[in-house]
């Protein structure tokens, strides 16, 4: 495992002195906190934009009013209303990483993809609904963690300035803090989001499953405008967390659908195979966690890259980079670990950019007191 570096205190760029500018954290209590970005893409695509979603953003994916309303978003938006944002959302991370009080992380699919992916959506995935058919329910996302650790940042940012910063921006912000907390890049997050008012269980019916092939991928990251480029990006986000054996494990015992020992994935790196089969037992295997990039899993790094390159990717849509040119050419660059800057501008430029995929903005949707609830 790689070292933390500056005996662990972190830093954050422009930071007062009075929002915890520095704090001391371990490597382990901060990658609680940044399992919540380090998703695959079932994560990062969590809950799609789609048409017909009522006051959550339809008639801006039928007209084509996303990039107008991405165009409303911008850094400064709380500059006068809430200048604070900021510092109260990072002076909690860094009280979570120290107290470890944020959840233990669950699968891949965990509290980020909600995080991350929030930042486009309408933070739908936080509600909480007694006949259970909210997007938190749905089974895609029954390992999500963290949603009491999302509400407490929100609860403080209330007290600070009511009514006034959306679930949704907290949700972006946290992401970002995440991501730099972990060593990784920082980047200044558009602001402006509202809070949408409709959270049903089967829109995660469109999530790319951890299982999709390179076509399906490029398919379903077009639809929310993301290109070949963007999915090698924000796939290295599994360079951070872990994953529960199921959400793989066919590749182990049923790659073919035979469930026998030796139906096993014939892209994967055999030793890294018998490695994962000494963790996995079997293909009902449903509470183990494994790192998603061995060895340097609380550190947001290139390591992904070297991982992928040599057919040792968790996932089958980690392998999918390799099959097609551009992809590959990619993984193969930053697998020399020698464009690490390169590597974090293109990632807090990906991000961005998956959270302008149309945004509730002005007067749409709603600002929540509470995440997990609508106001009325």
């Amino acid at each position: 495992m790689q070292a933390w570096g500056h005996s662990g205190a972190i830093y954050f760029p422009g930071a007062s002195s009075s929002s915890a500018a520095a704090a001391q954290a371990s490597p382990d209590q901060l990658a609680i906190l940044v399992s919540c970005i380090a998703k695959k893409e079932t994560s990062f695509l969590a809950r799609r934009w789609r048409p017909g979603l009522g006051d959550d953003g339809g008639a801006a994916a039928r007209g084509g009013g996303g990039d107008v309303r991405a165009a409303q978003l911008h850094d400064k938006f709380y500059s006068e209303s809430c200048p604070s944002v900021e510092d109260v959302v990072r002076k909690e991370m860094v009280r979570a990483a120290v107290t470890s009080a944020l959840a233990s992380p669950g699968r891949s699919s965990g509290c980020t993809s909600t995080t991350a992916s929030s930042e486009g959506a309408t933070a739908r995935f936080c509600w909480t609904r007694p006949n259970k058919t909210a997007e938190k329910d749905a089974q895609p996302n029954q390992t999500l963690r963290g949603f009491g650790f999302v509400e407490r940042v929100k609860a403080a940012v209330e007290k600070a300035c009511p009514d006034t910063v959306s679930c949704a921006d907290v949700l972006a912000l946290i992401a970002r803090d995440a991501v730099w907390l972990s060593k990784g890049p920082f980047w200044e997050v558009p602001l402006g989001r509202r809070d949408g008012s409709v959270s049903i269980s089967n829109e995660t019916d469109a999530l790319p499953p951890p299982t999709s092939n390179f076509t399906v991928l490029t398919q379903l990251f077009a639809a929310v405008n993301l290109d070949a480029k963007d999915l090698v990006v924000l796939s290295a986000g599994h360079t951070i967390g872990t994953s529960h054996c199921f959400s793989f494990s066919d590749r182990l015992y049923n790659f073919t659908g035979m469930e026998n020992p030796s139906d096993i994935d014939p892209t994967l790196e055999p030793q890294y195979m018998m490695r994962l089969k000494s963790k996995c037992a079997s293909l009902n295997d449903n509470t183990t966690l494994v790192e998603m990039d061995p060895g340097s899993f609380k550190t947001f790094d290139t390591d992904y890259f070297k991982l992928v390159s040599k057919r040792r990717g968790l996932f089958h849509s980690d392998g999918a980079l390799l099959t097609d040119p551009f992809t590959r050419a990619y993984v193969q660059r930053h697998a020399t670990g020698a464009f690490k800057d390169e590597f974090f501008a293109d990632f807090a430029a990906s991000m961005i950019k998956m959270g302008n995929a149309n945004p509730l903005t002005g007067s749409q949707g709603e600002i929540r007191k509470k995440c997990n609830v609508v106001n009325h």
